[in-house]
């Protein structure tokens, strides 16, 4: 029972690879399964020289097996600690409220002692959240303000109220192409 166990986890690990590395997991066992009929044709016919370098092989192959085990195994493990701790930290930074990055580190350290050795990824994975909610934050207040921006000009077309959105909130313009495609979004959506 197990084994079956420890199969079903690697195949779950195998699952999430990479195309490449599932291909260097495969080509081993070609090669063993045509390691083994040279080495039974090499018996047959008792060929020494061809037996002792098909055995290598074969040996060789059963190497390589292991090493793409342990990658996928390790690959899979760091994913999936990424993950996890992706998730656990955005929600420790929603909830905290916090600005200063330090202080989110520390006290994220404090409440998780389990990853106090992992500070580096925690500051990355904690720079990355920051940003993507600042630019969330950003994306709801240009909506809201085209909303009330497009509410009182019906009829004018997409670009007139691009330059216009733009010169009444200067602050917003190196979000022009994100600004363009909402308002031909809320226009289409006032259309129907």
């Amino acid at each position: 029972m197990v084994r079956c166990w420890r199969i079903g986890n690697f195949l779950r690990e195998a699952i999430g690879t990479p195309l490449i590395k599932k291909l260097s997991f495969v080509l081993p066992f070609i090669v063993i399964t045509v390691d083994i009929i040279l080495i039974e044709h090499a018996i047959r016919i008792n060929e020494h020289y061809i037996i002792g370098l098909t055995t290598l092989l074969f040996f060789l192959s059963i190497i390589e097996i292991i090493v793409v085990t342990s990658e996928i195994r390790r690959d899979y493990r760091k994913t999936n600690f990424e993950r996890t701790l992706t998730i656990k930290l955005d929600d420790f930074i929603i909830n905290k409220k916090e600005k200063n990055l330090k202080q989110i580190i520390e006290d994220f350290v404090k409440n998780y002692p389990e990853y106090k050795k992992n500070r580096k990824e925690i500051y990355h994975l904690s720079c990355k959240i920051m940003e993507t909610h600042k630019e969330e934050k950003i994306e709801k207040i240009i909506e809201e303000e085209l909303k009330k921006y497009i509410k009182n000009k019906k009829n004018m077309n997409v670009d007139e109220l691009l330059k216009g959105f733009l010169k009444k909130y200067p602050k917003h313009k190196k979000y022009r192409s994100e600004i363009y495609e909402k308002i031909c979004q809320l226009k289409s959506e006032n259309k129907t």
